[in-house]
């Protein structure tokens, strides 16, 4: 059943003339109830029957337990606080795949590319600069890859 017919079927019930007990039921010889519906409002019944100080203690636990706790088939690892840079150098969010990384290497290395520059001494200096940032934060994520280690560790 789908979500719109879910709405209809809760929409009809609160337009008509039945008593409220009857939110989600069929009405004739079928019989239907919204589970979801059921489960919705019995947690916000609970949520607000909570005072302030124990809704944030129970958003903070719930929050808590959603990023400490990965589901056990996870392949993914976690990223060192020290590529945090190098993903930033990069112009990518943390933890970007492989392909990426090595897509914005390419793209920024073009466009910081000394040859580029040529004529503008300042310019060259900078791009030298930059070119060398770059190629060393890709160089350090791919070694991270490939060995789950950093530098510092190694």
């Amino acid at each position: 059943m789908g979500i719109f017919e879910r709405l209809g079927r809760v929409i009809k019930s609160y337009l008509s003339d039945e008593d409220s007990d009857n939110i989600g039921k069929k009405s004739g010889s079928e019989h239907f109830e919204d589970t979801d519906l059921k489960t919705a409002f019995s947690e916000l019944d609970d949520y607000l029957s909570a005072g302030p100080q124990e809704r944030i203690r129970n958003t903070q636990r719930e929050y808590s337990q959603k990023t400490q706790s990965k589901p056990w088939y996870t392949t993914e690892q976690t990223v060192p606080e020290a590529l945090v840079e190098d993903f930033a150098e990069l112009g990518l969010p943390v933890g970007a795949s492989a392909s990426e990384c090595k897509t914005a290497h390419k793209r920024l290395l073009k466009i910081y590319h000394p040859d580029r520059h040529a004529g503008h001494n300042e310019n060259i200096k900078i791009a030298t600069e930059k070119s060398a940032r770059i190629n060393a934060a890709y160089d350090r994520i791919e070694k991270w890859r490939q060995s789950g280690q950093t530098e510092s560790a190694i």
